[in-house]
C-alpha cells in the first residue's frame, strides 16, 4: 500500500474518531483491556467444556454452525499452502460432530480466487506496529514474519490466543475421516457463546456468597450469581422454570467497566426480558457472555405509538437531525425504537425482508469520562451492517437480527475487523459497547436496495456487493495491509473507509449492468417490468449516494485507483489524505456526519427506517453518563453549524437549480419593475445612459459578483438560515427568515454610512429598503429550495447588475444627487 500523507484539520478528526472507539489515545498504559480481561476465567475458551448438556427447551444454539478458530502451525501452512484454519466445531447439525477439529477453508471459485489474491498479504511488522503494542492495542503478533496470511488465517490470529468464536455460513462437508474438512463461501461471523436464551432477570441469588472484589458502585457488590425465569412459549410469559445463572462483573480497565449486573433487574430496558448468551461452565452453571433486550430487537409495529412515528416530508429528517439525540444523558439506562418515512404511516416489514444498517455510536461522560480527543467534538465510530427480520424461536414473534461489517482499527479491546454478530459487538459483557456508550442502528429498507434483481439468467445483488466490498476492507485492516497495525492515521479512518467501499459498490453495480449484453438487452425488452422500474430508481439512488459521497463532485484520486486496483491481478492500494481529499469527501471524515447525510439521502429517496437507539444499557452504573456523537466542535453547536451550512450550499449546483433561480428572477422582477418605476426609483431601461465603457462595465459585474452577491448572500442566507437537509420546522424556518431578511435590509444603511459611503444617500430611501426587503425574500425562497449558494448569488448579482448598468444604479450611486460624488 502506498500512502501520502497530508495534513489538515479533518484529517485530524479523521485519525481520531475510530481510534477513539477503542477508547484509548497515544497515552494509554501498556496493558491492553483484552489483556486485563484475560485474568478473568470466564474469558478463556476453556472454561466452558465442549460438550454441553443444557435443557434444549430452555436453550437454542446461536448458530447451526458454532466453532473456534485455530490458528495452524507455521510448519503445517508451509506444507499445505492457501488460506486454511482448524476449526473446533461447537454446535453442528450432526451432534456427533462437536468437539471434533475440522480443517476449514474456501470453496474452489474464480470469484473467491480472485478475493484471495486481493486480500492475502505477507506480514511484516513495523516499529510503528511495535509502538502500538507497547501502547496497549491487540495486534495479529503469531502473524508477525509469515510470508502469506489470507482472511481466515487473519481472522485466526487476530488474537493472541485461539479465543475467536464464530458462525459459518451454509459450508458443505467434503470428508467425514479424520480431519473433516468444511468448505465455505464467505467468510464466517464472529458470534459470542454457543447457546442462548429468553429470561426475565428477577435479580441476584439470596443465597449466593461469593461476590466479586470490584464494581461500579463499590463493595459491597452485588452477586454473579443471578435468578432468571425464562419465557413460556405457551402462555406468552415468563412463567418458565427459574433457573440460577452467572452474569460475571468484568474487571474495569482504564478505570471503566464494560459492563456491571448491578441493578439488572430493575433495569426498564428489560422489562419485556433479555436474550443471554453463553454456556455452562464445569459445574453446569450457565454463565452469560452477553445480553441484549428484547424490547429493542422485535418487531411489532401495532405497538408504535406516536411519539415513535415520525412519517412527512420533514419529520423523518428532524428526527435525524435533533430527536435522535436529544437529551442523551437524561435517556441513560433506556432504548428506543422509531419509524421513519416521508409518505407511509405504519411499515409493512415481511419476514425474511433485508435491510441496510447504519450504525454510530457517542462517547463516555460523567464522572469517569473519557477524556475528548479533540476540543468540544465526541467523535464516536461509525460502521455499516445488515439486518434480517427473523423468527424468534422462543416467541413466535418477528424480530431483527443484526449483522455489522466492522471496519475497525487495531484497538485495546480486541475487538476484530469483520463481520460481527450484534449480541458480540454491542452485547458482549466483556467487550461490548450495550453498557457503555449511546448508540443508533438505523435499518433501512428501499427495495431498490435491499431486494436483488434477477435479469433472466443473471443475478445482481446491492447487499451482497456492499458486503464484499466490505469483507476486502475488513481482511486489508486485519493484516494492516502488510505492516499489521491498521492504526488510525490521516492514511486510514473507519468512517473514510466504509464509504470507500459503498462507492466501490455503486460503481460496481453501475459497471455490470452498462456492460453486461444480457442484462441491456432483458431491460429494453422489459421496459415497464417492475424490476426494470427499481432498477430505474436504484440508478437514482446511486446517483444521490453518489453527490453524499463525492459532494463537490470530484472523486478522490485514492478512491478512483483502489477501485481500479481491486479489479487487478495485483493490487497496490493507496491512500491520500491531505486538505484537498478531505474536502472532496468531506461528509464521509466524522462519524455523526456520515451518518445523518446517507440517513437523510435514504430517507429522500423514499425508504423506509426503523431506528434502534440504547443509551447505556444494562446493570447500573452511576459513575458514567452517555454523550451524544458530534460534528467537529460539535459541543459549541454555534461551530459546526456554520460550517456544515457553508460547505453545504457550495455543492456544483444542478440544472433544477438553475432553473429555480431563474424562475426566482422571474418572480421578483414581476414585483420589484412595476414598483420600482411607480415609486420614480428606477429609470426606463437603458444601456445608453451610463457613462462607462465596456471595459468598465465588465469590471463592475464582476466585482458585484463577489460583492454584493456571494459576500451578502454567503452571511445573511447561507449562515443565518437553516440549510434545506436540516429539515427544521416550518415555523422555524420562518422566524429565521424575518431575522434574516431583517438583517439583510438593515446592514444597507449601515454599510452606506461606514464602508461603503457612496451608498449613504441611496441605501437609506424606503423605495431602495422595500426593494432589498423583497430581494432578501425571493433569495430566501430560492435557498429554502435548492441549498445552493450559488444559485441564489447568481439571482443577486445579476439583480444588482441589471440595476447599476441598464436601470440607473450606477449613476443613482455616484452621482451628487443620489450619493456623495
Amino acid at each position: 500500500m502506498r500512502v501520502r500523507r497530508g495534513w489538515g484539520w479533518m484529517v485530524i478528526v479523521g485519525m481520531v474518531a475510530c481510534l477513539w472507539a477503542g477508547g484509548v489515545m497515544a497515552t494509554s498504559p501498556t496493558l491492553s483491556r483484552y489483556a486485563i480481561a484475560q485474568q478473568s476465567d470466564f474469558n478463556h475458551p476453556d472454561y466452558y467444556p465442549v460438550q454441553q448438556a443444557v435443557d434444549e427447551t430452555l436453550y437454542q444454539p446461536v448458530a447451526d454452525w458454532v466453532g473456534r478458530l485455530i490458528l495452524p502451525d507455521r510448519s503445517q501452512v508451509d506444507q499445505e499452502a492457501g488460506d486454511w484454519v482448524w476449526l473446533e466445531i461447537l454446535n453442528a447439525p450432526e451432534p456427533d460432530w462437536v468437539g471434533r477439529r475440522a480443517r476449514l477453508r474456501w470453496q474452489d471459485r474464480p470469484d473467491l480466487a480472485t478475493y484471495l489474491q486481493t486480500v492475502t498479504q505477507p506480514i511484516a511488522f513495523t516499529d510503528e506496529t511495535r509502538q502500538s503494542i507497547q501502547a496497549g492495542n491487540v495486534h495479529p503478533e503469531r502473524l508477525d514474519g509469515w510470508p502469506q496470511v489470507g482472511p481466515l488465517q487473519s481472522l485466526a490470529g487476530a488474537h493472541p490466543e485461539d479465543d475467536v468464536i464464530v458462525a459459518l455460513p451454509p459450508g458443505e462437508l467434503l470428508q467425514v475421516s479424520e480431519p473433516l474438512v468444511l468448505q465455505i463461501s464467505e467468510m464466517p461471523t464472529q458470534v459470542i457463546g454457543r447457546y442462548y436464551g429468553l429470561v426475565q432477570v428477577l435479580g441476584p441469588s439470596p443465597s449466593a456468597e461469593d461476590r466479586p472484589d470490584r464494581c461500579p458502585s463499590g463493595p459491597p457488590c452485588a452477586s454473579e450469581q443471578m435468578q432468571v425465569r425464562h419465557y413460556n412459549l405457551s402462555t406468552g410469559q415468563f412463567d418458565g422454570p427459574v433457573e440460577t445463572v452467572r452474569i460475571p462483573q468484568v474487571l474495569p480497565a482504564y478505570d471503566i467497566f464494560q459492563s456491571t449486573p448491578h441493578q439488572l433487574h430493575q433495569s426498564p430496558a428489560g422489562q419485556a426480558g433479555w436474550y443471554i448468551y453463553g454456556a455452562q461452565n464445569a459445574e453446569g452453571v450457565f454463565v452469560v457472555q452477553a445480553i441484549a433486550p428484547r424490547s429493542l430487537l422485535r418487531y411489532d409495529p401495532d405497538e408504535l405509538t406516536s411519539e415513535q412515528r415520525w412519517v412527512g416530508r420533514d419529520r423523518p429528517h428532524n428526527y435525524i437531525n435533533f430527536r435522535n439525540w436529544q437529551d442523551t444523558p437524561g435517556r441513560k439506562g433506556t432504548v428506543q425504537t422509531a419509524w421513519l418515512h416521508r409518505t407511509q404511516p405504519e411499515p409493512d416489514f415481511q419476514e425474511g425482508d433485508r435491510f441496510l444498517v447504519v450504525h454510530v455510536f457517542g462517547g463516555i461522560g460523567g464522572e469517569r469520562a473519557e477524556t475528548p480527543a479533540v476540543l468540544g467534538t465526541v467523535t464516536g465510530h461509525f460502521a455499516y451492517g445488515t439486518a434480517r427480520l427473523i423468527r424468534d424461536r422462543f416467541t413466535d414473534e418477528l424480530r431483527f437480527q443484526v449483522d455489522y461489517f466492522q471496519v475497525y482499527s487495531h484497538n485495546p479491546n480486541g475487538i476484530i475487523a469483520g463481520a460481527i454478530a450484534w449480541e458480540n459487538y454491542m452485547g458482549g459483557l466483556q467487550a461490548g459497547w450495550l453498557g457503555t456508550r449511546p448508540v443508533s442502528d438505523v435499518l433501512i429498507k428501499l427495495d431498490a436496495v435491499t431486494e436483488d434483481y434477477r435479469f433472466g439468467d443473471v443475478q445482481l445483488s446491492v447487499m451482497d456487493e456492499l458486503r464484499r466490498q466490505l469483507q476486502i476492507m475488513m481482511a486489508r485492516y486485519r493484516t494492516g495491509d502488510g505492516t499489521g497495525a491498521a492504526i488510525v492515521t490521516p492514511a486510514q479512518s473507519c468512517v473514510q473507509d466504509s464509504s470507500q467501499a459503498l462507492y466501490k459498490t455503486i460503481q460496481t453495480i453501475t459497471q455490470q449492468v452498462s456492460t453486461t449484453p444480457a442484462i441491456q438487452q432483458w431491460l429494453r425488452e422489459h421496459p415497464n417490468d417492475p424490476q426494470t422500474q427499481r432498477f430505474q430508481r436504484l440508478v437514482q439512488v446511486g446517483d444521490r449516494l453518489r453527490r453524499e459521497l463525492v459532494p463537490v463532485g470530484i472523486v478522490r484520486p485514492d478512491w478512483q485507483h483502489n477501485a481500479n486496483a481491486i479489479a487487478g491481478a495485483q493490487p497496490i492500494f493507496e491512500r491520500q489524505n491531505n486538505l484537498v481529499t478531505q474536502l472532496l469527501s468531506w461528509r464521509t471524515v466524522i462519524p455523526r456526519v456520515a451518518y445523518d447525510q446517507l440517513v437523510n439521502s435514504f430517507l429522500e429517496q423514499g425508504a423506509g427506517v426503523w431506528v434502534l437507539r440504547t443509551n447505556q444499557v444494562g446493570g447500573w452504573d452511576a459513575t458514567i453518563a452517555p454523550l451524544a456523537p458530534t460534528e467537529l466542535f460539535g459541543r459549541y453547536w454555534v461551530i459546526p453549524t456554520l460550517f456544515s451550512r457553508a460547505i453545504e450550499s457550495l455543492r456544483r449546483p444542478t440544472a433544477a437549480d438553475l432553473g429555480i433561480a431563474l424562475f426566482g428572477l422571474l418572480v421578483y422582477g414581476a414585483i420589484a419593475l412595476p414598483l420600482g418605476w411607480r415609486l420614480g426609483f428606477l429609470t426606463r431601461p437603458s444601456l445608453k445612459r451610463t457613462p462607462l465603457s465596456a471595459w468598465q462595465c465588465l469590471r463592475v459585474a464582476l466585482a458585484a459578483l463577489v460583492v454584493p452577491a456571494l459576500l451578502e448572500e454567503g452571511l445573511f442566507r447561507v449562515l443565518l438560515l437553516p440549510h434545506p437537509r436540516e429539515a427544521v420546522r416550518v415555523e422555524t424556518f420562518l422566524l429565521w427568515t424575518l431575522l434574516s431578511v431583517g438583517l439583510f435590509v438593515l446592514y444597507h444603511p449601515l454599510n452606506g454610512l461606514t464602508l461603503f459611503r457612496q451608498g449613504a444617500v441611496t441605501f437609506r430611501q424606503p423605495a431602495f429598503l422595500l426593494l432589498a426587503a423583497w430581494l432578501g425574500l425571493v433569495c430566501t425562497g430560492v435557498y429554502a429550495a435548492t441549498g445552493s449558494l450559488w444559485a441564489i448569488a447568481l439571482v443577486h448579482w445579476v439583480i444588482v447588475v441589471v440595476w447599476l448598468l441598464i436601470l440607473g444604479g450606477y449613476e443613482r450611486l455616484y452621482s451628487r444627487v443620489g450619493g456623495q460624488s
